[in-house]
């Protein structure tokens, strides 16, 4: 196995507890498959689409780190996100958003991606990188819900260069079946090229700058899950002047001994970034959260690092299974929501 899809590849197999995977194509009825490898973590991908239930979880996230916010930034990014979210219960008002399937021109092709965004006015453009199961209906669920704050969204599907999206049919079997892993890897490859997620984000906010729905004079916004995380820091870098703030849940390889290390581009970098860290992703690689912080304050990028002691990889996303922590997945929601406000 290549040791893109796994922090420790000396024993891949181990992350995999081979859960289920629900995927649900654009058209039609929930599909069972076999659970994916996380490749932005390595972890063992558990997606499903689990009944809601309250988070009994009480403790508050903890490793709260903050580099070039000044404690009057923090404390109205923090009490923005408690507004945040309970806004839309408190109101009981909807933005109305409209979805359509568009084609992006990139230097590599063309994406299959999801544009969407309020029936009304301008609103500031956001950009969504999706986690490693690919472009789904819960991940334009998530596009429709942060646009319905007021953003126009577009959400690739990242792995256009090997097929369009859906990408995994219900016939997939990462577990069992060697030539679906095989699969995977080749549909993932172009993807991680070094270099081509930098072009496919200048295309992306082209695309959005040329979008009448988009107002080009606020700042673009970029958030991404899990593979996603670490490419709002390669967005932000490569359009410095364009993007104003970035989010990254539970994502992976933010921070590596390789010398293309995403955290390295800090330098670059104007936008505020926001970084929720999972327990389970911060124990196995501790160190992730001190390089950030380390690589910001020297860059003096304004960015804030949190660590969820009681949130799984994946708990931001739907379908997940560690997305029964609800209460964790609405703060998280809530800072996303706050410094799209805040910066945007």
């Amino acid at each position: 196995m290549d040791g893109r899809f796994c922090s420790k590849t000396a024993d891949f197999a181990q992350h995999f507890n081979l859960q289920r995977i629900s995927m649900v194509g654009f058209v039609g009825s929930t599909s069972p498959i076999t659970a994916a490898p996380c490749l932005g973590c390595g972890s063992a991908a558990m997606y499903d689409i689990p009944e809601m239930k309250d988070g009994k979880q009480n403790q508050k996230p903890d490793d709260v780190s903050l580099s070039g916010l000044s404690r009057r930034d923090f404390l109205a990014l923090s009490v923005a996100a408690g507004v945040a979210s309970t806004a839309g219960a408190a109101s009981g008002t909807e933005i109305r958003v409209v979805q359509t399937n568009v084609d992006v021109k990139t230097p590599d092709g063309i994406c299959d991606a999801v544009f969407i965004h309020p029936t009304k006015s301008k609103h500031p453009g956001v950009l969504l990188w999706h986690d490693s199961p690919g472009l789904r209906p819960v991940i334009c669920d998530l596009g429709q819900r942060i646009a319905g704050e007021g953003y126009s969204v577009l959400v690739p599907n990242l792995f256009y260069r090997s097929a369009r999206a859906p990408v995994f049919d219900a016939s997939f079997d990462y577990a069992n079946n060697p030539a679906d892993r095989e699969k995977y890897a080749r549909t993932v490859a172009p993807f991680l090229v070094p270099g081509a997620a930098e072009r496919d984000a200048v295309a992306y906010v082209a695309f959005l700058d040329g979008r009448r729905e988009v107002d080009k004079n606020k700042k673009i916004g970029t958030h991404g899950y899990c593979l996603g995380g670490p490419y709002i820091m390669r967005t932000a870098a490569a359009l410095p002047d364009r993007v104003g703030a970035g989010a990254s849940f539970h994502g992976g390889f933010l921070a590596t001994d390789k010398p293309n290390s995403p955290h390295l581009l800090a330098p670059k970098i104007k936008a505020r970034l926001y970084f929720a860290i999972a327990s389970d992703d911060d124990k196995r690689e501790p160190e992730v959260k001190n390089k950030l912080r380390e690589a910001f304050a020297a860059a003096k990028v304004q960015a804030e690092i949190e660590v969820y002691p009681n949130a799984l990889h994946g708990w931001c996303v739907p379908d997940s299974k560690a997305a029964d922590n609800k209460q964790d997945a609405e703060r998280a929601w809530g800072k996303l929501v706050a410094l799209y406000r805040m910066a945007l």
